[in-house]
This record gives C-alpha cells, sequence and structure tokens, in this order.
C-alpha cells in the first residue's frame, strides 16, 4: 500500500502526516479545499461533499488516510458541520470500498467519549475504548455515527478500517502555553488534560496504514503524558474524586488510554511537551 491519498492534508495533522508518509517512500496525495503552505507532494483541490469528484480524485490509489474535517467552522451552525462532517467522510468510505482500496485510516475523536466531562463523568480513568460513548455536540455526534458507518462498511465490504480518536492536536509552539494551565486543574479538565503531538499523529496514521489487522477498530491516541506538571492523581483526586482510577505506567501518565493502540498498532509516542518546557 505505497500510493496513499490523505485528505485534509494541509492541515495541521495532514502536514505531518503527508512528511511521515514520504519519509518512508509512500507515494501521496493531498486532496484539501485549501493549497498548502508548503506543498510536499501532489496536490488537489477537491470537493468532498461530491460524490462524484471524491471517486475521480480516490481513484488508482491503494489507501486513504481521511483527516478533512472542522470541529468548529466560523460562520457555521451545528447542522451545517454535522451535515458536512458525516457526507464527507461516508462520501470517502464509499468511493474507497467502490474502488477496491486495501485499508482507510481515518480521523475520529476524543469527543466521542463524553467531552467535556460535564454531563456524564468519566467511568473511570485512564478512559478507554471499552468505555460507553457519550457525544455531547453535534461534532461528537458525527464522528459516533461515522464509527458506525466505518464498521458497516468494513462488513459489507472486507476493507479494514482504522478510526483515530485524536486528543488535542499540538505543534511544538504551542507547549509554550502550557504553563498557564497549570495553576488551575479545572482549566483543562475538559479532556482529562490530554493532547498528542502532531508528529504522533502522524505515526499513528502510518501504522493504521500498516498494522496486520481487519475489521474495523476505533483507538484512542494520545501523548504519553498530560499537559500538567503535578501528578495524574493527584488531578483526578482534585477535580474527579468519585472516579476510579486505574494503574497508571508512570507518574503523569496520560488519563486517555492509549494501550489499545499500542497493543494493536504498536503506537509508542514518542513526543512531550517536556522535552521543550521546564516543569
Amino acid at each position: 500500500m505505497k500510493r496513499v491519498v490523505v485528505t485534509g492534508g494541509s492541515g495541521k495533522a495532514g502536514r505531518a502526516t503527508i512528511y511521515e508518509l514520504l519519509e518512508r517512500d509512500y507515494q501521496v496525495l493531498n486532496l484539501d479545499i485549501q493549497p498548502p503552505h508548503e506543498q510536499l507532494c501532489r496536490f488537489q483541490t477537491v470537493d468532498l461533499m461530491n460524490m462524484g469528484e471524491t471517486v475521480e480524485a480516490l481513484h488508482g490509489y491503494d489507501a486513504v488516510v481521511h483527516l478533512a474535517a472542522n470541529p468548529n467552522p466560523t460562520g457555521w451552525t451545528e447542522e451545517r458541520m454535522f451535515r458536512h462532517n458525516t457526507t464527507t467522510t461516508y462520501n470517502v468510505f464509499r468511493a474507497a470500498t467502490m474502488l477496491g482500496m486495501r485499508r482507510v485510516v481515518w480521523a475520529s475523536s476524543e469527543t466521542t467519549l463524553g467531552l467535556p466531562f460535564e454531563k456524564v463523568l468519566p467511568h473511570y480513568a485512564p478512559i478507554n475504548e471499552d468505555a460507553p460513548l457519550y457525544p455531547e455536540t453535534s461534532y461528537a455526534l458525527s464522528k459516533v455515527i461515522s464509527e458506525e458507518i466505518a464498521r458497516q462498511f468494513s462488513r459489507w465490504s472486507g476493507v479494514p478500517f482504522v478510526g483515530l480518536r485524536f486528543s488535542n492536536i499540538m505543534e511544538t509552539e504551542a507547549y509554550a502555553r502550557f504553563p498557564s494551565y497549570w495553576d488551575d486543574p479545572h482549566a483543562r479538565k475538559w479532556n482529562l488534560w490530554g493532547y498528542v503531538d502532531a508528529r504522533d499523529v502522524a505515526q499513528s496514521c502510518r501504522l493504521g496504514l500498516e498494522a496486520d489487522i481487519t475489521g474495523a477498530h476505533a483507538f484512542i491516541i494520545a501523548a504519553d503524558d498530560t499537559v500538567m506538571n503535578r501528578p495524574s492523581r493527584a488531578l483526578m483526586a482534585e477535580v474527579f474524586p468519585n472516579v476510579p482510577v486505574r494503574e497508571l505506567s508512570h507518574e503523569h501518565a496520560t488519563l486517555l488510554g492509549i494501550d489499545g493502540a499500542r497493543r494493536m498498532l504498536g503506537y509508542a509516542p514518542q513526543h512531550s511537551w517536556r522535552e521543550h518546557v521546564s516543569a
């Protein structure tokens, strides 16, 4: 599977993923509505709301990494965002299976888990893929529905679908803001103080293409630690005192469970804000 389409390749996650794939000799096509700041590979403007354009653009490629979605478009209603995200995802999934692609990797979201954990608390931490889904926004609901669409398309076609529930994606320059979170643990409780480096997002996308996997799965993708400088158990005790905390791999371990991605994809996050900012 060396010929890969990346939708949304001009964005933060897409750009990092294209770098990752090109470094490993993949042939990549970037499909986006916006041209990239730096043209790393062939680029094509495509409206993924149009099924015909989508099929034509994906034709001749082995796999697709579908990253094109927007959680909060300026000026969009909730209904428009929901319709756009579900329709573009349906079109990509349908085109991929029609064309006999060998793998679909796509961006789900941590928001499916119940963020911002106000109406329903996490059942436990680190929360993992066994936890029930509680979408609290139209964006999160679009991702839950897309996970179900992925399961059915995989069942119909036999094509493996790998959904990646990305945490809050960060590039290196964003780490300078992290100390501003440390005085108030409530400021970032909305996703259990999670984040993920864009380079680890790229790693997970590549592994999603390469893993020996069948069926449809969705994996949480986060950094190995939290955005905070205090221990993870102390954060939970102060903000979510009634939520059970399971075994942690280290003092500052992520509270977004990534063991599923470790086990089935070989995911191993390599990047932390601690490399750039003193705790």
